[in-house]
């Protein structure tokens, strides 16, 4: 795939990803694909696929709406797509959740074989974690 495809695949996942439309997204990663996640949260660690869907549902169950992840940024070399992307969501609490990124895709044959999020880990704990 070229570097442009692959900014693609990532720019389609984001989009699906920002819709709640979690299945779609999650189609476009390899079955035995990884995302992690930095920090010492109970979110963080690396997760498989099934682990990440297990994830993204309970914090879909803390999210009123969408969690929105709006990419700035991107630059690719071979199979790795860099994104620097800002979120915005709001937590059924009331709280605000905005926070800013930097995503690491690692893909091979047209799917996303790894991910790595690196993000404000204090902010994403107060919202999500507590």
């Amino acid at each position: 795939m070229s570097t442009e495809q692959n900014k693609e695949i990532v720019t389609d996942f984001l989009k699906k990803f920002s819709a709640s439309d979690y299945e779609g997204a999650l189609e476009m990663m390899a079955e035995d694909g990884t995302w992690w996640v930095a920090g010492s949260m109970p979110i963080s660690g690396t997760k498989t696929k099934a682990e990440f869907v297990q994830l993204l549902a309970g914090v879909g169950e803390m999210i009123d709406g969408p969690l929105t992840i709006n990419p700035y940024a991107m630059t690719a070399e071979g199979g790795r797509v860099a994104v620097e992307a800002t979120s915005s969501a709001e937590h059924v609490n009331g709280k605000s959740y905005r926070n800013e990124y930097h995503f690491l895709f690692v893909l091979k044959d047209g799917k996303i074989s790894q991910v790595k999020e690196y993000l404000d880990t204090m902010h994403a704990n107060d919202v999500l974690c507590t």
